[in-house]
């Protein structure tokens, strides 16, 4: 069978584990990368062992050769990306947040709709063996009814005044930041093991760092670095760091999590949980192998990942046997090999259901985030709509 020819746009940390796990789903090939400094990009493509760098985006979205692109630019570029891929009929995986607001998400899935272009966001939690175990045991009805939803996301890598990255930049990120960037991944896992939409949002986010310092540069934001006397500047930033958020569901459910990118210690602790009227389900992805089942009448359990006990569906995205942990990559990777299994046996979008986070999911992301600043601003509950 012929391999897919893949195309990268983007060769940052994520853009390498969306290389990394292409290779892994193992019927197709990395047939080219694209960054925004070409000689630099050449150098990655020799560690990668890559054989061809495009001089821009532009010339790879058109390239009648690659039968899949992968979007993983700053987040300001996702949509015009995005929009040129599905024009030119290439199927699309786009790193998240799908666009920068609901207005130009809601232009990708109408134009998706209208070219029949298969197309993936990457919410790559969705892939990890347990959290298809505790999807399995929501939506079976093993934990009864559900009642609330509750948990955070947690990570410190911008908890000093001088810690920077390109997403505190507003003109390159968004008018959301901790939210946008991680808040969305915790909301998409919500509505996924539930199958319940979040309908309303009551929001509180605070800069709790409104002044930081970067380093001085001549070249654009989104790459600065050191200079030879590491010089740094003061500049004011506008996104949160932190966000609070009580949540309601279809169906009555009610929710809450606390969003923060200035936790210390917490390196990058999604925690959920879901309580039904039987039994609760927690999951941690910092402890992604274990899922906690608890109960009233009897003693709590702790599942661990092993094939051979998990429902057949969890079983799919277990490569490895009990006691073999799997994580970050793994998950990454079931959720391309979904795609790539997809785009690859001509399904089509507009008939078949998929295994994977669509960009539906990622304007309802998008209208989340919309809803989230509007209600903070308003100090109110909104609807998501």
């Amino acid at each position: 069978m012929k391999k897919l020819k893949a195309g990268i746009i983007g060769i940052g940390f994520v853009g390498v584990a969306h290389i990394e796990a292409i290779r892994r789903a193992g019927f197709a090939e990395i047939a080219g990368i694209a960054g925004r400094d070409y000689d630099k990009t050449t150098k990655q493509s020799e560690r990668l062992g890559i054989t061809r760098v495009y001089h821009s985006w532009q010339e790879m979205v058109s390239d009648p050769n690659l039968d899949i692109i992968h979007n993983c630019t700053p987040n300001h570029l996702h949509f015009q990306i995005n929009k040129a891929a599905i024009q030119a009929g290439k199927p699309i995986f786009s790193e998240k947040p799908l666009a920068m607001d609901s207005r130009e998400s809601r232009k990708l899935v109408g134009l998706a709709k209208e070219k029949g272009v298969a197309n993936a966001v990457n919410y790559n939690y969705r892939g990890f063996p347990l959290v298809q175990q505790a999807r399995y045991l929501v939506q079976s009805g093993y934990l009864g009814d559900i009642r609330l939803v509750h948990g955070s996301y947690l990570q410190d890598w911008l908890m000093y005044p001088e810690d920077y990255n390109w997403r505190l930049e507003t003109p390159l990120g968004g008018k959301s930041r901790a939210f946008a960037d991680i808040g969305t991944h915790w909301c998409d896992l919500v509505q996924y093991l539930t199958g319940l939409k979040i309908s309303e949002v009551l929001a509180d986010i605070k800069t709790i760092i409104p002044e930081r310092s970067r380093p001085k540069t001549s070249v654009e934001t989104f790459s600065r670095s050191p200079d030879s006397t590491n010089q740094l500047e003061k500049y004011r930033v506008e996104t949160e760091d932190y966000c609070a958020l009580l949540l309601a569901l279809e169906n009555g459910v009610r929710g809450s999590c606390v969003i923060s990118q200035v936790s210390p210690g917490r390196k990058n602790r999604l925690y959920l949980e879901i309580d039904g009227s039987k039994r609760s389900v927690v999951w941690d992805q910092e402890n992604p192998n274990c899922l906690w089942i608890g109960g009233r009448d009897g003693a709590n359990m702790e599942l661990m990942k092993d094939p051979s006990l998990l429902c057949q569906e969890a079983k799919r995205y277990a490569d490895y046997p009990g006691g073999h942990n799997e994580g970050w990559p793994d998950g990454l990777k079931n959720i391309v090999r979904n795609f790539y299994g997809f785009v690859r046996d001509g399904k089509d979008p507009l008939q078949n259901v998929p295994d994977f986070p669509t960009f539906e999911d990622g304007h309802l992301e998008m209208k989340i985030i919309d809803a989230v600043l509007d209600s903070s601003q308003r100090g109110r509950w909104v609807r998501v709509k």
